[in-house]
């Protein structure tokens, strides 16, 4: 009996899944205060904000090569890697000195992470207008300039969020119709998020320890 081949990875699957590997080996690297960890982190995270094409220094240090085990068109190409490079260098400026607790966790998505910050289920509008202006952006350059705001503030307040998610979410939002999609999902999200105990400590909780380079 002939076996089917296998089904391809459908490539914001594997963007994601890259993505992830890549940051649970930093994020345990770092947690265990490994010098290596540490040093690449802090290099990672001059890029938050930005696109690859604006950082050629970080060129080799997000394991995009795991990308090109498909073969993309330019389009895909490009779609990918501005995800990948988002994903992991929005990642290393929320886990800067943050030694006690992972700040990518599975699970969580961005709009419930920005709800999160918001203890006891009250509104915060200057929160809430940031979250907005996410939603609003229309290029890729506005998008990550706009999700460094947003991840700074999750830094502050000790929230963690899915990092796997947010690549994949990076990839779709760059698809035509994409951003509208990913903008249901985040508000979804956000309103769908119910308030547990550990909200109200973390959204107290701004205290870092010092590791910076």
């Amino acid at each position: 009996m002939t076996m089917a081949p296998p089904a391809p990875r459908r490539l914001p699957d594997l963007v994601g899944q890259v993505a992830g590997a890549s940051i649970a080996r930093w994020q345990t690297g770092y947690l265990a205060d490994q010098s290596t960890a540490v040093a690449a982190l802090a290099q990672l995270r001059r890029g938050a904000g930005k696109l690859p094409q604006d950082m050629p220094e970080l060129w080799g240090m997000i394991g995009a090569e795991a990308l090109f085990e498909e073969r993309l068109s330019d389009t895909e190409a490009t779609r990918a890697e501005n995800a990948l490079f988002l994903a992991v260098t929005l990642y290393a400026l929320h886990q800067q000195s943050r030694t006690d607790q992972g700040m990518h966790k599975p699970g969580i998505e961005l709009g419930a992470a920005v709800r999160r910050m918001m203890p006891g289920g009250d509104i915060d509008e200057p929160i809430r207008r940031r979250f907005v202006r996410v939603g609003a952006a229309t290029t890729p350059d506005v998008l990550a300039y706009r999700l460094r705001e947003i991840v700074t503030l999750l830094r502050r307040y000790a929230v963690p969020l899915d990092y796997q998610r947010l690549a994949i979410r990076l990839y779709q939002a760059q698809t035509p119709g994409g951003m509208r999609q990913v903008r249901q999902i985040w508000g979804r999200s956000f309103h769908a998020h119910r308030p547990e105990p550990a909200d109200a400590g973390a959204a107290d909780n701004t205290t870092t320890n010092d590791k910076d380079f």
